[in-house]
């Protein structure tokens, strides 16, 4: 952790809503004139697209059908760990971006899915800013956690999660209801062992829990809209929590523990812009007097 060059990472599993959570951190950097390394946690993928599709293959001739991204063999946790750790230190690492589609794969001249070359982190940034699976990851062998200033986990219920997953890959990836399916399944282990961990050590979660019936994710035909859920905020650590005021704020949201609030779906852009903006703050005025 560190005063001078404060690390945030934002970590949940794909469909979660991470990306919606950076959109949210961008717009506090931009009203706070505020120079963030944006990371994205796909560039810390171990193989590109095909290669994850050769090594997929051969996992499955080899009896193993739980290989996945949730897991540490098809990721650079070592690497990710050596990144917080030297920006903290001194503000600089080494990253690439993944490039996932056409859009983005255009301006470096390179075929989607694969990496662009590693580079050093510009100088002159006040924050490390990471946004993915494995923010706050811990391992026999890593701790990617300690080297984090803020931990934030954004993780929606299981089964909305796999109403997302099913929903999004059928209809936006052409891929079929058992495909989809056999990812859930084969995903399983390694979201139990090194995904659910995470959430027991982030600062602040934010889980969207669906008020419709999700009983049976797999014939789901739409995803419960923001008005159809709440979201519920749990702060590991609640002392300087001004619950009153954030409860005065975000109308028709409770407490429900010493630690949690309820709110409703459609207000967690405004909550996190309420709890994180004096944070970040925070942050930049240790910064200066550093």
């Amino acid at each position: 952790m560190s005063r001078q060059h404060p690390v945030i990472a934002i970590t949940g599993s794909s469909g979660a809503g991470t990306s919606t959570v950076t959109q949210t951190f961008q717009h506090i950097f931009r009203r706070e004139n505020i120079n963030a390394a944006i990371v994205e946690g796909d560039s810390f993928h171990r193989f590109d697209r095909a290669e994850m599709k050769q090594r997929m293959a051969e996992e499955k001739e080899r009896h193993n059908l739980h290989f996945s991204h949730f897991g540490p063999e098809a990721n650079l946790f070592e690497e990710l760990e050596a990144l917080f750790r030297q920006y903290g230190e001194a503000g600089t690492g080494r990253v690439r971006k993944y490039l996932h589609n056409q859009e983005e794969a255009e301006p470096y001249k390179q075929p989607p899915g694969t990496f662009t070359p590693w580079q050093d982190i510009p100088a002159g940034t006040d924050l490390l800013f990471y946004e993915g699976l494995h923010g706050a990851v811990v391992t026999d062998r890593v701790n990617v956690a300690k080297h984090a200033d803020l931990l934030i986990g954004v993780v929606p219920s299981i089964n909305l999660e796999w109403i997302q997953k099913l929903i999004r890959d059928k209809t936006k990836r052409g891929y079929s209801h058992e495909a989809v399916v056999d990812t859930i399944l084969r995903r399983m282990p390694d979201y139990v062992n090194f995904i659910c961990p995470q959430f027991g050590v982030t600062h602040v979660n934010f889980q969207r829990v669906p008020l419709v019936d999700t009983s049976n994710p797999f014939i789901a035909r739409d995803i419960p809209s923001a008005d159809e859920s709440m979201v519920v905020i749990r702060f590991a650590n609640p002392k300087g929590i001004d619950f009153p005021y954030l409860l005065s704020m975000l109308h028709g949201g409770m407490m429900t523990r010493p630690n949690s609030i309820a709110i409703p779906g459609g207000k967690m852009g405004l909550a996190m812009q309420l709890i994180f903006t004096p944070m970040i703050l925070r942050m930049m005025e240790m910064k200066r007097r550093g």
